[in-house]
């Protein structure tokens, strides 16, 4: 499989006969086989039995059953989301194997319904939020841009395997910028649906309020296919708190009448990549010359919201953990535990405060939606950063460094969706996205605009050189139908 193919074109292909869901799988197999003992993509492979789901694909498909444009494609799942066919580490030694074991979470469970291939279960960041830690008995995740570099957190398997077309497409989460920093980082799209849009059932905790499940493909068109399929449904409740449902965008290129407000403050800092500005002022000049109303705009409680994700996902956090927390210190991520423990710091009275201000925010957002249709921004003021830069010495996030300069937070504690995509390079040749967010269960038209975009750029479609990930010598790749690491005692 192309590491350039869209899910929408290769089903577009399937159906014509010019491939096979067979094919398809043993290629992605085959691509995992000889690039992920350096990408560090898979936890688990499925490969016996994703063979046989293509081939009921194939069988399907010629008896003129289809189920749809997910029907026999490849794809990858976060391994914070449970699978039936095995334990759900989320990339740590202390979470409970046993947890949804031999279960499907409902979005896992509508994707086999709609005829996809699950290849496996993708790396991620200790329950969504440490950094890589060579020292823990997991696969280490790599940019297949540049392998010295993050594939980002904390769907950094999800976006590295789509970007190196290990699957077409695959599920990610997030809860402060999970599925848009990799998203970015990797050259790849991704979407956070409007919180409760898709069910989180089955999936690994990390902020409850603020917590949400969505795809990671080469294109706009790709997340709206499989949006429809995972997006909530009345027999969800409670797990699912948007009534409203998904409507699909009308694609076609043409955004005029469009309203787009460009939000510059805070996005370009002076220790940003160079190339940045222009790159997004050429996105931007794509979007008006397409027929949008470009108008500047200003986001408001900027640092206010940052504050407020910190402050609920490390409450909400611990909430979870504070029993492992205490039991198992030492086998958390060093990352990982610092983050959840400083919920400890955090009083009632803070938390409170910090869900007040989401409140006043939202409504200043939805306000400032009623002015524009979509509002576009840079998803980070940089490319992936090398391993060194993402951590102090101690091994704690490098919150004034790095992860200063990643602008997902700000949404996530608002209700809002949000898409990023690919818009250019750095200097040194590293992807860089765009952010579109749109109103509260406004994915419809955040995707509009994405497509639109991408049908005149092709930074979605360009992938990195095999050569730069090849095996080395004496790796050791995820074994077929294979665990990478077994849970604790």
């Amino acid at each position: 499989m192309s590491g350039a193919s869209t899910l929408t074109g290769t089903a577009r292909a399937l159906r014509q006969g010019e491939v096979t869901s067979v094919g398809l799988t043993e290629a992605a197999i085959a691509e995992a086989e000889r690039s992920d003992g350096v990408l560090g993509v898979y936890l688990t492979r499925f490969d016996e039995r994703a063979l046989a789901a293509a081939a009921r694909a194939d069988e399907e498909l010629a008896r003129g059953i289809d189920r749809g444009p997910l029907h026999g494609i490849p794809f990858g799942v976060k391994d914070t989301i449970a699978a039936a066919e095995g334990p759900t580490t989320a990339q740590s030694l202390v979470h409970d194997r046993g947890w949804w074991a031999g279960r499907d979470a409902p979005v896992v469970a509508r994707l086999r319904a709609a005829g996809a291939v699950l290849t496996g279960k993708t790396t991620a960041m200790e329950f969504g939020c440490g950094l890589p830690q060579e020292d823990k008995p997991f696969p280490f995740p790599r940019n297949p841009w540049r392998t010295e570099s993050w594939a980002g957190g904390s769907s950094s398997g999800s976006a590295s395997g789509v970007a190196a077309g290990m699957f077409a497409a695959a599920l990610g989460s997030d809860t402060g910028g999970s599925i848009r920093m990799p998203a970015a980082f990797c050259g790849v799209t991704g979407l956070m649906p409007t919180f409760g849009r898709v069910p989180v059932a089955g999936c690994v905790p990390l902020g409850y309020s603020l917590d949400r499940v969505g795809p990671l493909a080469r294109s706009a068109q790709d997340c709206s296919a499989i949006l429809k399929v995972i997006a909530a449904r009345p027999d969800d409740a409670p797990e699912a708190s948007l009534e409203l449902p998904f409507a699909e965008p009308e694609f076609g290129g043409d955004l005029a009448g469009m309203r787009v407000g460009v939000a510059r403050e805070h996005h370009f800092p002076a220790d940003g990549d160079p190339a940045l500005p222009g790159a997004f002022d050429e996105a931007v000049a794509v979007l008006a010359a397409l027929g949008a109303d470009v108008v500047e705009v200003r986001l408001p409680y900027w640092q206010e919201l940052i504050t407020a994700v910190f402050v609920t996902a490390s409450s909400e956090g611990l909430a979870h953990h504070r029993a492992d927390l205490s039991r198992h210190w030492d086998d958390y991520c060093v990352a990982s535990r610092g983050l959840l423990a400083m919920g400890a710091l955090v009083s009632g009275a803070d938390y409170v405060q910090a869900q007040r201000v989401r409140t006043v925010a939202q409504r200043a957002v939805d306000d400032l939606f009623a002015e524009a249709d979509v509002v576009v921004c840079p998803t980070a003021s940089i490319g992936a950063p090398p391993f060194d830069a993402l951590a102090d010495a101690a091994g704690h996030q490098d919150h004034a460094g790095v992860f200063g300069k990643v602008h997902t937070p700000y949404w996530n504690p608002l209700a809002n969706p949000v898409l990023a995509v690919p818009m250019g390079v750095t200097a040194t040749g590293l992807p860089l996205s765009l952010q579109i967010a749109g109103p509260v269960a406004g994915e419809a038209t955040i995707l509009r605009v994405g497509d639109a975009f991408q049908r005149r750029t092709d930074w979605h479609l360009r992938a990195p050189d095999p050569a730069a990930y090849a095996v080395r010598a004496g790796a050791d790749p995820v074994g077929a139908d294979g665990v990478a690491a077994e849970s604790r005692a």
